[in-house]
């Protein structure tokens, strides 16, 4: 009896060998974090610092790969059926976490149940900017002026199915207006014409559009956030004006192949959370306008739940191309 339990204590320990040692030695080669966006972009940027704060925080290796295509389906798809080792992970969020399952069918992934958060990073209010010589200065002015030209405004974005258009769609038939939706090939080039005024409106996020309101080559009208923000503390939040309800942000996390172990998800957990206080990313991340969002890690899965739920209702809702 003595015998067999000895025996079956050390098979115990042996099956749990592996998994302890590969925890103790996590990590023993480079981590690559996905980008699976362009380079030069905000997530490009986002992904960039955060590995070099895994580098100075805890001395990991790490590496940084853009793995586009397809929108962001490809670079997403990619780290969901990659080794549930820890080595490869992805800088993610609202759009491709959240949106892509409101907008595409037949999803190749699923965001809640292909992947374990690691964390979230941080977060970004979108501005609601007009043409600089339209004669509005309130979005209650815009909205009038907008209801007096049924179908002759148009609001411009970064393309079809981007965040820009979504959300400005959601906005735009929230506040009960008939605009043209015009897509560009990126957020740069509709600016461009929102300050040239060749498009009326945009809906983006602060990071890209603060720039050109501060130096008075677009007017904002208000942000998306629950509070206003800091960087532009003058301008409402949509709530606040009472038109129309809308509360959202730009959020973005760090997320590993579901069935990553335990033990490694808790050290990069361990070295996210370092990360994120890191004075100097901090900075970095309000100097872009956002903030850091730390979310618990027992609510990061509701978290996640919670936005595919409630962005696939407002989607399904207001977005036409959809259904």
């Amino acid at each position: 009896m003595k015998r067999a339990f000895a025996g079956a204590l050390l098979c115990a320990i042996a099956g749990l060998g592996p998994a302890a040692a590969s925890a103790e030695q996590f990590p023993a080669r480079p981590i690559r974090f996905i980008v699976p966006s362009p380079p030069g972009g905000g997530t490009d940027i986002i992904a960039r610092n955060l590995a070099q704060k895994f580098v100075e925080r805890a001395g990991f290796a790490t590496l940084v790969e853009n793995k586009i295509g397809a929108g962001s389906l490809i670079g997403t798809d990619y780290v969901a059926k990659a080794p549930p080792d820890g080595y490869t992970l992805m800088v993610g969020g609202l759009f491709n976490m959240v949106m892509n399952s409101a907008l595409i069918k037949d999803l190749p992934y699923d965001p809640v149940r292909d992947f374990t958060p690691v964390g979230t990073i941080s977060a970004y209010p979108f501005l609601l900017t007009v043409r600089p010589d339209m004669p509005v200065s309130t979005l209650a002015e815009f909205v009038a002026f907008a209801r007096q030209r049924p179908g002759k405004l148009n609001y411009g974005s970064a393309g079809l199915g981007t965040l820009q258009h979504v959300w400005g769609t959601i906005l735009v038939k929230s506040l009960g207006l008939d605009m043209v939706h015009v897509p560009y090939k990126g957020a740069a080039a509709a600016q461009q014409d929102l300050m040239a005024g060749r498009i009326d409106m945009m809906f983006d996020n602060l990071s890209a559009a603060k720039q050109y309101v501060e130096s008075g080559r677009s007017k904002a009208l208000a942000v998306s956030s629950a509070q206003r923000t800091a960087q532009l503390p003058d301008v409402p939040t949509i709530d606040e004006t009472g038109l129309a309800r809308f509360e959202g942000e730009s959020w973005f996390g760090l997320f590993a192949p579901a069935a990553t172990p335990a033990p490694v998800i808790a050290v990069l957990r361990r070295t996210l959370e370092d990360a994120i206080r890191d004075p100097d990313f901090v900075a970095r991340i309000q100097r872009d306008g956002g903030r850091i969002l730390a979310i618990p890690q027992a609510d990061q899965p509701k978290f996640l739940a919670s936005e595919v739920q409630r962005w696939m209702a407002l989607v399904h809702t207001y977005v036409p191309s959809a259904d």
